[in-house]
Protein backbone atom coordinates (compact mmCIF):
# COMPACT_ATOMS: atom_id res chain seq x y z
CA UNK A 1 0.00 0.00 0.00
CA UNK A 2 1.45 3.39 -1.00
CA UNK A 3 2.41 5.85 1.69
CA UNK A 4 0.08 8.86 1.87
CA UNK A 5 3.16 11.11 1.79
CA UNK A 6 4.78 9.22 -1.08
CA UNK A 7 5.37 12.40 -3.06
CA UNK A 8 7.58 13.74 -0.26
CA UNK A 9 9.67 10.63 0.27
CA UNK A 10 13.16 10.86 -1.25
CA UNK A 11 14.00 9.35 -4.58
CA UNK A 12 16.88 6.87 -4.53
CA UNK A 13 19.56 6.36 -7.19
CA UNK A 14 21.86 3.36 -6.70
CA UNK A 15 25.02 3.15 -8.82
CA UNK A 16 26.62 -0.29 -8.46
CA UNK A 17 29.97 -1.04 -10.02
CA UNK A 18 31.24 -4.53 -10.69
CA UNK A 19 34.43 -5.71 -9.00
CA UNK A 20 35.80 -2.32 -7.88
CA UNK A 21 38.56 -2.15 -5.27
CA UNK A 22 38.15 0.09 -2.24
CA UNK A 23 41.59 1.65 -2.42
CA UNK A 24 41.21 3.10 -5.93
CA UNK A 25 38.91 5.82 -4.57
CA UNK A 26 40.25 5.91 -1.01
CA UNK A 27 40.83 9.35 0.53
CA UNK A 28 44.12 10.96 -0.33
CA UNK A 29 44.93 8.54 -3.15
CA UNK A 30 46.58 10.71 -5.81
CA UNK A 31 46.96 7.90 -8.33
CA UNK A 32 43.45 7.20 -9.64
CA UNK A 33 41.11 9.97 -10.77
CA UNK A 34 37.71 9.32 -9.16
CA UNK A 35 35.84 12.63 -9.48
CA UNK A 36 32.35 11.13 -9.11
CA UNK A 37 33.16 9.30 -5.88
CA UNK A 38 35.07 12.32 -4.58
CA UNK A 39 32.05 14.52 -5.19
CA UNK A 40 29.72 12.12 -3.37
CA UNK A 41 32.15 12.04 -0.45
CA UNK A 42 32.25 15.83 -0.27
CA UNK A 43 28.50 16.15 -0.49
CA UNK A 44 27.70 13.15 1.69
CA UNK A 45 29.41 10.45 3.71
CA UNK A 46 32.10 7.92 2.84
CA UNK A 47 32.14 4.55 4.55
CA UNK A 48 35.79 3.62 5.05
CA UNK A 49 35.10 0.10 6.32
CA UNK A 50 32.49 -1.26 3.92
CA UNK A 51 32.60 -4.95 2.99
CA UNK A 52 30.86 -7.52 0.89
CA UNK A 53 29.68 -10.66 2.74
CA UNK A 54 31.02 -12.78 -0.13
CA UNK A 55 33.38 -12.10 -3.00
CA UNK A 56 31.48 -13.50 -5.95
CA UNK A 57 28.98 -11.71 -8.18
CA UNK A 58 25.66 -13.58 -7.95
CA UNK A 59 25.95 -14.25 -4.24
CA UNK A 60 26.84 -10.67 -3.31
CA UNK A 61 24.11 -9.23 -5.55
CA UNK A 62 21.56 -11.61 -4.05
CA UNK A 63 22.58 -10.42 -0.57
CA UNK A 64 22.07 -6.80 -1.62
CA UNK A 65 18.62 -7.63 -2.97
CA UNK A 66 17.44 -9.75 -0.03
CA UNK A 67 19.31 -8.13 2.87
CA UNK A 68 20.51 -11.60 3.83
CA UNK A 69 23.82 -13.38 4.25
CA UNK A 70 24.46 -15.86 1.42
CA UNK A 71 23.77 -18.89 3.60
CA UNK A 72 20.30 -17.44 4.20
CA UNK A 73 19.33 -16.73 0.58
CA UNK A 74 21.06 -19.84 -0.77
CA UNK A 75 22.63 -18.45 -3.95
CA UNK A 76 26.10 -19.52 -2.86
CA UNK A 77 27.95 -19.26 -6.17
CA UNK A 78 27.43 -17.78 -9.63
CA UNK A 79 24.02 -18.59 -11.06
CA UNK A 80 25.10 -18.85 -14.71
CA UNK A 81 27.74 -21.57 -14.28
CA UNK A 82 27.03 -25.30 -14.64
CA UNK A 83 28.05 -25.84 -11.00
CA UNK A 84 25.46 -23.31 -9.72
CA UNK A 85 24.04 -24.53 -6.42
CA UNK A 86 20.98 -22.34 -6.95
CA UNK A 87 20.40 -20.93 -10.45
CA UNK A 88 17.49 -18.75 -9.29
CA UNK A 89 16.47 -17.04 -6.07
CA UNK A 90 13.47 -18.59 -4.29
CA UNK A 91 10.41 -16.48 -5.05
CA UNK A 92 9.26 -16.49 -1.42
CA UNK A 93 12.25 -14.41 -0.21
CA UNK A 94 11.49 -10.79 0.68
CA UNK A 95 13.47 -8.24 -1.32
CA UNK A 96 13.87 -4.53 -0.71
CA UNK A 97 12.79 -3.81 -4.28
CA UNK A 98 9.45 -5.58 -4.01
CA UNK A 99 8.81 -3.92 -0.66
CA UNK A 100 9.47 -0.48 -2.16
CA UNK A 101 7.28 -1.25 -5.16
CA UNK A 102 4.46 -2.32 -2.86
CA UNK A 103 4.92 0.96 -0.96
CA UNK A 104 4.41 3.07 -4.06
CA UNK A 105 7.92 3.59 -5.42
CA UNK A 106 8.45 3.55 -9.19
CA UNK A 107 11.40 1.19 -9.71
CA UNK A 108 13.64 0.96 -12.76
CA UNK A 109 16.88 -0.85 -13.53
CA UNK A 110 19.59 -0.47 -16.17
CA UNK A 111 22.67 -2.65 -16.63
CA UNK A 112 24.15 -5.84 -15.27
CA UNK A 113 21.83 -8.19 -13.40
CA UNK A 114 23.37 -11.63 -12.65
CA UNK A 115 20.91 -12.69 -9.92
CA UNK A 116 19.06 -15.60 -11.45
CA UNK A 117 19.63 -17.65 -14.56
CA UNK A 118 15.98 -17.39 -15.64
CA UNK A 119 14.97 -14.32 -13.64
CA UNK A 120 15.34 -10.65 -14.50
CA UNK A 121 14.83 -7.44 -12.50
CA UNK A 122 11.19 -7.53 -13.67
CA UNK A 123 10.68 -10.52 -11.34
CA UNK A 124 11.62 -8.33 -8.37
CA UNK A 125 9.58 -5.18 -8.87
CA UNK A 126 11.78 -3.29 -11.36
CA UNK A 127 11.02 -2.04 -14.82
CA UNK A 128 14.06 -3.40 -16.66
CA UNK A 129 15.40 -1.02 -19.28
CA UNK A 130 18.26 -3.15 -20.61
CA UNK A 131 21.46 -1.31 -21.32
CA UNK A 132 23.94 -4.06 -20.59
CA UNK A 133 22.95 -7.66 -20.10
CA UNK A 134 20.17 -9.89 -18.88
CA UNK A 135 22.02 -12.10 -16.44
CA UNK A 136 25.78 -12.30 -16.94
CA UNK A 137 27.51 -10.90 -19.99
CA UNK A 138 25.13 -11.16 -22.94
CA UNK A 139 24.95 -7.83 -24.76
CA UNK A 140 21.37 -6.65 -25.10
CA UNK A 141 19.70 -5.69 -28.38
CA UNK A 142 19.49 -1.98 -27.50
CA UNK A 143 23.26 -1.61 -27.19
CA UNK A 144 23.84 -3.62 -30.37
CA UNK A 145 21.45 -1.35 -32.24
CA UNK A 146 23.07 1.74 -30.74
CA UNK A 147 26.53 0.64 -31.86
CA UNK A 148 25.26 -0.22 -35.35
CA UNK A 149 23.67 3.21 -35.67
CA UNK A 150 26.99 4.80 -34.73
CA UNK A 151 28.74 2.80 -37.46
CA UNK A 152 30.75 0.68 -35.01
CA UNK A 153 28.97 -2.69 -34.90
CA UNK A 154 29.89 -4.97 -32.04
CA UNK A 155 32.65 -7.37 -33.00
CA UNK A 156 34.50 -4.74 -34.98
CA UNK A 157 37.11 -3.26 -34.82
CA UNK A 158 40.02 -5.29 -33.46
CA UNK A 159 41.41 -4.70 -30.00
CA UNK A 160 44.96 -3.49 -29.41
CA UNK A 161 47.59 -4.06 -26.69
CA UNK A 162 45.86 -7.25 -25.53
CA UNK A 163 46.95 -9.18 -22.45
CA UNK A 164 45.77 -12.76 -22.02
CA UNK A 165 46.23 -15.35 -19.32
CA UNK A 166 48.31 -18.38 -20.24
CA UNK A 167 51.85 -19.07 -21.34
CA UNK A 168 51.93 -16.31 -23.97
CA UNK A 169 50.19 -13.17 -22.69
CA UNK A 170 49.89 -11.81 -26.24
CA UNK A 171 48.36 -14.97 -27.75
CA UNK A 172 44.64 -14.58 -28.33
CA UNK A 173 44.18 -18.26 -29.17
CA UNK A 174 44.21 -19.36 -25.53
CA UNK A 175 43.50 -17.97 -22.13
CA UNK A 176 41.24 -15.24 -20.83
CA UNK A 177 41.40 -11.65 -22.01
CA UNK A 178 42.72 -9.51 -19.14
CA UNK A 179 43.11 -6.05 -20.67
CA UNK A 180 43.22 -4.22 -23.98
CA UNK A 181 42.76 -0.92 -25.76
CA UNK A 182 39.52 -0.53 -27.71
CA UNK A 183 39.96 1.63 -30.85
CA UNK A 184 36.53 3.26 -30.45
CA UNK A 185 35.20 6.54 -29.14
CA UNK A 186 34.18 6.90 -25.49
CA UNK A 187 30.59 7.36 -26.69
CA UNK A 188 30.74 3.82 -28.13
CA UNK A 189 31.47 2.17 -24.78
CA UNK A 190 28.90 0.27 -22.81
CA UNK A 191 29.70 2.45 -19.78
CA UNK A 192 28.80 5.63 -21.67
CA UNK A 193 25.64 4.00 -23.06
CA UNK A 194 24.47 2.83 -19.63
CA UNK A 195 25.04 6.33 -18.23
CA UNK A 196 23.15 7.86 -21.15
CA UNK A 197 20.18 5.53 -20.60
CA UNK A 198 20.25 6.51 -16.92
CA UNK A 199 20.22 10.19 -17.82
CA UNK A 200 17.26 9.60 -20.12
CA UNK A 201 15.44 7.92 -17.24
CA UNK A 202 16.21 10.90 -14.99
CA UNK A 203 14.74 13.17 -17.64
CA UNK A 204 11.57 11.06 -17.70
CA UNK A 205 11.23 11.32 -13.93
CA UNK A 206 11.82 15.06 -14.05
CA UNK A 207 9.08 15.87 -16.56
CA UNK A 208 6.46 15.97 -13.80
CA UNK A 209 4.25 13.18 -15.15
CA UNK A 210 5.01 10.81 -12.26
CA UNK A 211 3.54 11.32 -8.80
CA UNK A 212 5.47 8.52 -7.04
CA UNK A 213 9.07 8.78 -5.87
CA UNK A 214 11.49 6.70 -7.87
CA UNK A 215 14.11 4.11 -7.05
CA UNK A 216 16.50 3.69 -9.95
CA UNK A 217 19.40 1.28 -10.11
CA UNK A 218 22.27 1.49 -12.60
CA UNK A 219 24.71 -1.41 -12.67
CA UNK A 220 27.88 -0.86 -14.66
CA UNK A 221 29.59 -3.89 -16.12
CA UNK A 222 32.99 -2.81 -14.91
CA UNK A 223 35.69 -2.34 -13.85
CA UNK A 224 35.38 -6.15 -13.95
CA UNK A 225 37.85 -7.74 -16.36
CA UNK A 226 38.49 -7.65 -19.21
CA UNK A 227 39.81 -4.15 -18.61
CA UNK A 228 39.07 -2.94 -22.15
CA UNK A 229 38.95 0.83 -22.53
CA UNK A 230 39.36 3.38 -25.32
CA UNK A 231 41.59 6.40 -25.38
CA UNK A 232 42.18 8.63 -23.53
CA UNK A 233 41.60 6.14 -20.69
CA UNK A 234 43.79 3.36 -22.12
CA UNK A 235 46.91 5.51 -21.72
CA UNK A 236 45.72 7.78 -18.91
CA UNK A 237 48.00 5.96 -16.45
CA UNK A 238 51.61 5.14 -17.26
CA UNK A 239 52.53 1.59 -16.19
CA UNK A 240 56.03 2.85 -15.48
CA UNK A 241 54.66 5.09 -12.73
CA UNK A 242 52.84 2.26 -10.93
CA UNK A 243 54.72 0.77 -8.01
CA UNK A 244 54.17 -2.83 -6.87
CA UNK A 245 51.86 -3.00 -3.85
CA UNK A 246 53.28 -4.41 -0.63
CA UNK A 247 51.31 -7.62 -1.14
CA UNK A 248 53.13 -8.28 -4.42
CA UNK A 249 55.94 -9.66 -2.23
CA UNK A 250 53.68 -12.65 -1.46
CA UNK A 251 55.58 -15.93 -1.02
CA UNK A 252 52.59 -18.13 0.01
CA UNK A 253 54.73 -19.51 2.81
CA UNK A 254 52.42 -20.82 5.53
CA UNK A 255 49.32 -20.12 3.44
CA UNK A 256 46.62 -22.54 2.24
CA UNK A 257 47.82 -24.41 -0.82
CA UNK A 258 44.90 -23.16 -2.92
CA UNK A 259 46.37 -19.64 -2.91
CA UNK A 260 49.37 -20.67 -4.96
CA UNK A 261 47.33 -23.15 -7.00
CA UNK A 262 45.15 -20.28 -8.13
CA UNK A 263 48.06 -18.62 -9.93
CA UNK A 264 48.20 -21.50 -12.37
CA UNK A 265 44.46 -21.97 -12.45
CA UNK A 266 43.92 -18.34 -13.41
CA UNK A 267 46.83 -18.52 -15.84
CA UNK A 268 48.88 -15.72 -14.31
CA UNK A 269 51.73 -17.71 -12.76
CA UNK A 270 54.02 -16.39 -15.50
CA UNK A 271 53.06 -12.73 -15.18
CA UNK A 272 55.90 -10.41 -14.17
CA UNK A 273 55.48 -6.95 -12.66
CA UNK A 274 55.72 -5.12 -15.99
CA UNK A 275 52.77 -7.10 -17.29
CA UNK A 276 50.76 -6.55 -14.11
CA UNK A 277 51.51 -2.82 -14.21
CA UNK A 278 50.16 -2.67 -17.75
CA UNK A 279 46.98 -4.46 -16.67
CA UNK A 280 46.56 -2.27 -13.58
CA UNK A 281 46.90 0.85 -15.71
CA UNK A 282 43.96 -0.35 -17.83
CA UNK A 283 41.96 -1.24 -14.69
CA UNK A 284 42.51 2.26 -13.33
CA UNK A 285 41.54 3.70 -16.69
CA UNK A 286 38.33 1.66 -16.57
CA UNK A 287 37.55 3.05 -13.12
CA UNK A 288 38.09 6.63 -14.28
CA UNK A 289 35.93 6.05 -17.36
CA UNK A 290 33.07 4.92 -15.10
CA UNK A 291 33.74 7.78 -12.68
CA UNK A 292 33.25 10.27 -15.50
CA UNK A 293 29.93 8.58 -16.31
CA UNK A 294 28.96 8.91 -12.65
CA UNK A 295 29.73 12.63 -12.95
CA UNK A 296 27.44 12.86 -15.97
CA UNK A 297 24.63 11.24 -13.99
CA UNK A 298 25.13 13.56 -11.00
CA UNK A 299 25.14 16.56 -13.33
CA UNK A 300 21.84 15.35 -14.83
CA UNK A 301 20.25 15.30 -11.38
CA UNK A 302 21.38 18.91 -10.93
CA UNK A 303 20.22 19.99 -14.39
CA UNK A 304 16.74 18.54 -13.90
CA UNK A 305 16.26 19.80 -10.36
CA UNK A 306 16.26 16.37 -8.69
CA UNK A 307 19.50 16.52 -6.70
CA UNK A 308 17.91 17.92 -3.54
CA UNK A 309 15.22 15.23 -3.52
CA UNK A 310 17.34 12.19 -4.34
CA UNK A 311 19.56 9.96 -2.21
CA UNK A 312 22.52 8.75 -4.28
CA UNK A 313 24.53 5.64 -3.40
CA UNK A 314 27.70 4.35 -5.06
CA UNK A 315 28.92 0.90 -4.07
CA UNK A 316 30.40 -2.26 -5.58
CA UNK A 317 29.47 -5.91 -5.25
CA UNK A 318 33.07 -6.86 -4.35
CA UNK A 319 36.68 -6.02 -5.13
CA UNK A 320 39.37 -7.30 -7.50
CA UNK A 321 42.92 -8.59 -7.02
CA UNK A 322 44.50 -6.88 -10.08
CA UNK A 323 47.94 -8.25 -9.28
CA UNK A 324 47.82 -7.82 -5.50
CA UNK A 325 49.21 -11.00 -3.96
CA UNK A 326 50.03 -11.63 -7.66
CA UNK A 327 46.45 -12.85 -8.12
CA UNK A 328 43.89 -12.24 -10.85
CA UNK A 329 40.12 -11.89 -10.49
CA UNK A 330 38.89 -13.41 -7.20
CA UNK A 331 38.49 -16.80 -5.54
CA UNK A 332 38.88 -18.73 -2.26
CA UNK A 333 41.26 -16.09 -0.92
CA UNK A 334 39.67 -13.78 1.65
CA UNK A 335 41.94 -10.75 1.55
CA UNK A 336 40.62 -7.20 1.81
CA UNK A 337 41.48 -6.79 -1.89
CA UNK A 338 38.22 -8.50 -2.82
CA UNK A 339 36.14 -8.11 0.38
CA UNK A 340 36.54 -4.39 1.07
CA UNK A 341 34.48 -2.15 -1.21
CA UNK A 342 33.85 1.54 -1.92
CA UNK A 343 30.66 3.04 -0.49
CA UNK A 344 29.59 6.69 -0.62
CA UNK A 345 26.11 8.04 0.12
CA UNK A 346 24.62 11.52 -0.14
CA UNK A 347 21.03 12.54 0.28
CA UNK A 348 18.48 15.10 1.37
CA UNK A 349 19.48 16.38 4.80
CA UNK A 350 22.17 13.68 5.17
CA UNK A 351 25.54 14.42 6.73
CA UNK A 352 28.08 16.07 4.41
CA UNK A 353 31.86 15.94 4.21
CA UNK A 354 31.78 13.10 6.69
CA UNK A 355 33.32 9.65 7.01
CA UNK A 356 32.35 6.54 8.92
CA UNK A 357 34.84 4.05 10.32
CA UNK A 358 32.26 1.56 11.63
CA UNK A 359 32.23 -1.76 9.73
CA UNK A 360 29.23 -2.12 7.42
CA UNK A 361 28.05 -4.52 4.71
CA UNK A 362 26.86 -3.84 1.20
CA UNK A 363 23.63 -5.66 2.07
CA UNK A 364 23.00 -3.14 4.86
CA UNK A 365 21.82 -0.99 1.95
CA UNK A 366 18.68 -3.16 1.67
CA UNK A 367 17.48 -2.06 5.11
CA UNK A 368 18.68 1.50 4.44
CA UNK A 369 16.59 1.82 1.30
CA UNK A 370 13.51 0.63 3.16
CA UNK A 371 14.02 3.15 5.97
CA UNK A 372 14.46 5.93 3.42
CA UNK A 373 11.17 4.81 1.89
CA UNK A 374 9.45 4.56 5.30
CA UNK A 375 8.93 0.83 4.91
CA UNK A 376 9.34 -1.63 7.75
CA UNK A 377 12.42 -3.87 7.47
CA UNK A 378 11.41 -7.56 7.34
CA UNK A 379 12.49 -9.76 10.23
CA UNK A 380 14.15 -12.03 7.68
CA UNK A 381 16.75 -9.37 6.83
CA UNK A 382 20.23 -9.78 8.33
CA UNK A 383 21.01 -6.17 7.46
CA UNK A 384 20.68 -3.00 9.52
CA UNK A 385 19.86 0.45 8.19
CA UNK A 386 22.76 2.86 7.83
CA UNK A 387 20.53 5.85 8.59
CA UNK A 388 22.07 6.41 12.07
CA UNK A 389 25.32 7.22 10.26
CA UNK A 390 23.59 9.40 7.66
CA UNK A 391 21.09 11.42 9.67
CA UNK A 392 22.77 14.38 11.45
CA UNK A 393 20.00 14.34 14.04
CA UNK A 394 20.83 10.79 15.09
CA UNK A 395 23.91 9.96 17.11
CA UNK A 396 26.21 7.38 15.56
CA UNK A 397 25.70 3.95 17.14
CA UNK A 398 28.12 2.70 19.78
CA UNK A 399 30.23 -0.22 18.61
CA UNK A 400 30.00 -3.29 20.81
CA UNK A 401 30.97 -6.93 20.53
CA UNK A 402 27.84 -8.43 19.05
CA UNK A 403 28.08 -11.11 16.44
CA UNK A 404 25.18 -10.37 14.13
CA UNK A 405 23.83 -7.16 12.62
CA UNK A 406 20.28 -8.25 13.43
CA UNK A 407 20.87 -8.17 17.18
CA UNK A 408 17.91 -6.05 18.25
CA UNK A 409 20.11 -3.61 20.20
CA UNK A 410 19.04 -0.15 19.12
CA UNK A 411 21.85 2.38 19.26
CA UNK A 412 24.59 -0.25 18.97
CA UNK A 413 26.63 -1.51 16.07
CA UNK A 414 28.75 -4.68 15.64
CA UNK A 415 32.53 -4.34 15.79
CA UNK A 416 33.10 -7.40 13.61
CA UNK A 417 32.57 -8.18 9.94
CA UNK A 418 31.91 -11.74 8.83
CA UNK A 419 32.43 -13.23 5.39
CA UNK A 420 31.96 -16.54 3.67
CA UNK A 421 32.81 -18.35 0.47
CA UNK A 422 31.41 -21.54 -0.97
CA UNK A 423 33.51 -22.11 -4.05
CA UNK A 424 33.10 -21.63 -7.76
CA UNK A 425 34.77 -22.98 -10.93
CA UNK A 426 37.74 -24.47 -9.07
CA UNK A 427 35.51 -26.62 -6.86
CA UNK A 428 33.08 -26.29 -3.99
CA UNK A 429 34.43 -25.72 -0.49
CA UNK A 430 33.58 -23.75 2.62
CA UNK A 431 35.35 -20.75 4.10
CA UNK A 432 34.33 -18.43 6.90
CA UNK A 433 35.98 -15.17 7.92
CA UNK A 434 35.75 -12.78 10.84
CA UNK A 435 37.46 -9.38 10.75
CA UNK A 436 37.88 -6.75 13.43
CA UNK A 437 39.75 -3.45 13.20
CA UNK A 438 43.03 -5.19 14.07
CA UNK A 439 42.68 -8.87 13.22
CA UNK A 440 41.33 -11.19 10.56
CA UNK A 441 40.71 -14.91 11.02
CA UNK A 442 39.82 -17.26 8.15
CA UNK A 443 38.49 -20.77 8.63
CA UNK A 444 39.62 -23.12 5.85
CA UNK A 445 38.11 -26.57 6.40
CA UNK A 446 40.40 -28.57 4.07
CA UNK A 447 43.62 -26.69 4.85
CA UNK A 448 45.45 -24.47 7.32
CA UNK A 449 43.48 -21.57 8.81
CA UNK A 450 44.69 -17.98 8.55
CA UNK A 451 45.24 -15.21 11.10
CA UNK A 452 46.49 -11.73 10.22
CA UNK A 453 47.42 -8.76 12.36
CA UNK A 454 46.08 -5.97 10.13
CA UNK A 455 47.79 -3.21 12.08
CA UNK A 456 51.25 -4.76 11.86
CA UNK A 457 50.70 -6.39 8.46
CA UNK A 458 48.03 -4.57 6.41
CA UNK A 459 49.14 -6.42 3.27
CA UNK A 460 48.17 -9.74 4.94
CA UNK A 461 51.45 -11.43 4.10
CA UNK A 462 52.24 -13.29 7.35
CA UNK A 463 49.89 -16.02 8.49
CA UNK A 464 50.08 -16.03 12.30
CA UNK A 465 47.73 -18.95 12.92
CA UNK A 466 50.44 -21.01 14.66
CA UNK A 467 52.37 -18.13 16.21
CA UNK A 468 52.51 -18.71 19.99
CA UNK A 469 52.22 -15.00 20.80
CA UNK A 470 48.82 -14.95 19.08
CA UNK A 471 47.26 -17.92 20.88
CA UNK A 472 44.79 -15.74 22.78
CA UNK A 473 43.86 -13.79 19.65
CA UNK A 474 43.28 -17.00 17.72
CA UNK A 475 40.96 -18.32 20.43
CA UNK A 476 39.06 -15.05 20.65
CA UNK A 477 38.54 -14.80 16.89
CA UNK A 478 37.37 -18.39 16.69
CA UNK A 479 34.88 -17.73 19.47
CA UNK A 480 33.57 -14.71 17.58
CA UNK A 481 33.06 -16.89 14.53
CA UNK A 482 31.33 -19.62 16.53
CA UNK A 483 28.88 -17.14 18.04
CA UNK A 484 28.11 -15.60 14.68
CA UNK A 485 27.53 -18.99 13.05
CA UNK A 486 25.18 -19.95 15.89
CA UNK A 487 23.25 -16.67 15.84
CA UNK A 488 22.80 -16.67 12.06
CA UNK A 489 22.00 -20.38 11.94
CA UNK A 490 24.80 -21.07 9.53
CA UNK A 491 24.17 -24.63 8.26
CA UNK A 492 27.85 -25.48 8.77
CA UNK A 493 27.75 -24.61 12.47
CA UNK A 494 26.89 -28.19 13.46
CA UNK A 495 30.29 -29.45 12.35
CA UNK A 496 32.49 -26.36 12.11
CA UNK A 497 31.82 -24.98 15.57
CA UNK A 498 32.84 -28.30 17.14
CA UNK A 499 36.03 -28.29 15.09
CA UNK A 500 36.79 -24.72 16.13
CA UNK A 501 36.15 -25.49 19.79
CA UNK A 502 38.52 -28.45 19.62
CA UNK A 503 41.15 -26.39 17.80
CA UNK A 504 41.00 -23.39 20.13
Amino acid sequence: MADADADRRPNVLLILTDQERYDASAPGDPLVETPGSDRLSREGIRFEQAFTPISICSSARASLLTGRFPHHHGMLNNCHEPDALRPNLPTDLSTFSEKLADAGYDLSYIGKWHVGRDQTPKDFGFSYLGGSDKHHDNIDAAFREYRTERGVPLGKPSLKDQIYTGEDPRDASEGTLVAATAPIDVEDTRAWFIAQRTIERIEEYADGSRDAPFFHRTDFYGPHHPYVVPEPYASLYDPGDIEPPDSYAETYDGKPRVHENYLAYRGVDGFDWDLWAEAIAKYWGFITLIEHQLERILDALDTHGLADDTAVVHASDHGDFTGHHRQFNKGPIMYDDTYRIPLQIRGPDFKTQSSCESPVYVHDLAATFLEIGRVDVPETFDSRSLMPFLDPEQGSPTEIDITNGKCGKSGYWPRSIFGQYHGDEFGLYSQRMVRTEQYKYVYNGPDIDELYDLEADPAELQNLIDHPEYDAVRREMRQRLIKWMDRTEDPNRVWVTDALEDAS
